[in-house]
């Protein structure tokens, strides 16, 4: 199940622009959403602020609790870091890939886009959004989408994309040309918090 609800109230609450609408707000009203939102607060838990944590990572990808839950158990299996296992496997998601790429402004666009079938695979449609892509994996618009009006306003006007993808706009594709490093991923999160949250 994507994340529900208003967008720009959970931004305020989470102090993480999920959308270019909600940064703009953000700038002119900030603090937490509602009448008490500008109210001075207690220090939070140690508990609290890694629950916060992983709900801005939740919210960040777009994703459902057991989506994320599997992402870290997933993550410990791995070697080396857990928390940058698990960001790899939350950037890694076609979903994600779309985004970064420039080809959906925001991750509710890009997760729609995917579901419904505007994207291919190596030449084969995808429906899912959680499908992990490998390295060398193709992602490309679909022939009957690359007039989408939406995909093309957001490749024309996207920035440049991260070191480990490769984008051809001009044809509206991209490949994954490498793991993404925690360096290179650019989610404003602290992954050590949300690993500490799940193996209390």
């Amino acid at each position: 199940m994507p994340v529900r609800g208003p967008k720009v109230k959970i931004s305020r609450a989470l102090n993480l622009a999920l959308t270019s609408k909600a940064g703009k707000i953000m700038e002119k009203r900030p603090g937490g959403p509602g009448q008490h939102g500008q109210a001075r607060k207690r220090s939070a838990s140690v508990y609290k602020t890694q629950l916060l944590e992983k709900q801005r990572l939740k919210h960040y990808y777009n994703v459902s609790e057991a989506q994320l839950s599997a992402a870290y158990a997933k993550a410990v299996r791995a070697n080396g870091s857990t928390g940058e296992a698990m960001m790899q496997l939350l950037e890694c998601r076609v979903d994600s890939l779309v985004l970064r790429m420039g080809f959906a402004r925001s991750p509710y666009a890009a997760r729609q886009y995917v579901a419904h079938g505007h994207f291919e695979i190596n030449g084969r449609r995808c429906w899912t959004p959680a499908h992990m892509v490998k390295v060398g994996d193709v992602i490309a618009v679909r022939e009957k989408s690359k007039n989408h009006p939406q995909i093309v306003e957001a490749s024309a006007n996207a920035g440049e994309a991260p070191a480990y993808l490769e984008v051809d706009r001009d044809k509206l594709c991209g490949k994954l040309v490498s793991v993404p490093m925690r360096d290179q991923i650019s989610a404003p999160i602290d992954e050590q918090l949300v690993v500490e949250f799940y193996s209390r």
